[in-house]
């Protein structure tokens, strides 16, 4: 006969899996003691029940958000088509919204809180911008979030000369307008050209673990992304810290034959 902690477990993860309302991912499971004063065992079965659900991946349990259910999959996070012109140029599919649409995912636009501040900026984000250590930059951090829970963190950084007077140091909540930060760059004479992508598997720092909700032992994926235009100019450089298990990395792109375009040329 299994353990009563072990029968309860059985029981919620059947909860989860079939969607039963109050079991959705994003939703918050029932507070111990409630569980305990409803006849399905003691503190420390309710608290092993919680524990074996978390072991499995069907939830996530952090200090002062409790146990929260997982969504059901990663989102896909999408590489090169997040990024298409057609997105956030001629329509207002920021990045985020277009991993969601793609992971055919719900969002909403308020689901990105942002703040904007003016000053020293991380070494890699001055470098990347080639501009002399200690150069002060304007930072804009957002948290994102599926409902009620976090998936990610965002820092841009960039340079005065080219965001100052437009939506990009508007410290409002929410994306920067119809089309994002990229939309505001275009706008402002820089359109993008060019990216590269540095992502890195890592140990989060306690801040992280609480701003994310991340549980026990899980690690984050850190992003750094620096943005060209034709012209080799850096517009905006950007380190992303992501839960790991929240996403699924996409990238789609044309292989090259270097080779072949030599030949071409002779």
């Amino acid at each position: 006969m299994a353990p009563k902690w072990r029968e309860l477990a059985d029981k919620l993860a059947d909860r989860i899996r079939s969607g039963e309302q109050g079991y959705q991912p994003g939703q918050q499971l029932p507070h111990i003691r409630d569980l305990v004063d409803q006849g399905e065992g003691s503190k420390a079965t309710v608290h092993a029940a919680y524990k074996a659900l978390e072991a499995e991946g069907l939830v996530t349990s952090s200090r002062g958000h409790g146990t929260v259910v997982r969504a059901a999959a990663p989102l896909k996070r999408l590489g090169v088509g997040r990024y298409d012109k057609a997105k956030w140029r001629d329509g207002d599919e920021v990045a985020f919204i277009a991993d969601r649409v793609a992971s055919g995912r719900a969002y909403k636009r308020n689901e990105q809180t942002q703040k904007v501040s003016f000053g020293e900026a991380p070494p890699a984000a001055v470098a990347a911008h080639g501009l002399p250590a200690g150069t002060p930059l304007y930072a804009r951090a957002r948290l994102v979030k599926e409902g009620e829970q976090p998936t990610h963190t965002l820092t841009s950084y960039y340079r005065p000369e080219h965001v100052e007077g437009t939506r990009l140091v508007d410290p409002t909540p929410g994306p920067a307008g119809r089309g994002g930060g990229f939309r505001v760059l275009y706008d402002a004479g820089y359109e993008i050209d060019t990216m590269k992508e540095e992502i890195f598997a890592r140990v989060p720092t306690p801040e992280e673990v609480k701003l994310l909700q991340l549980p026990p032992g899980e690690p984050v994926v850190e992003l750094h992304r620096t943005t060209y235009t034709a012209d080799g100019t850096v517009v905006e450089f950007a380190i992303g810290v992501h839960a790991a298990s929240r996403f699924a990395w996409e990238y789609d792109f044309k292989v090259p034959d270097s080779a072949q375009d030599e030949k071409g040329r002779t």
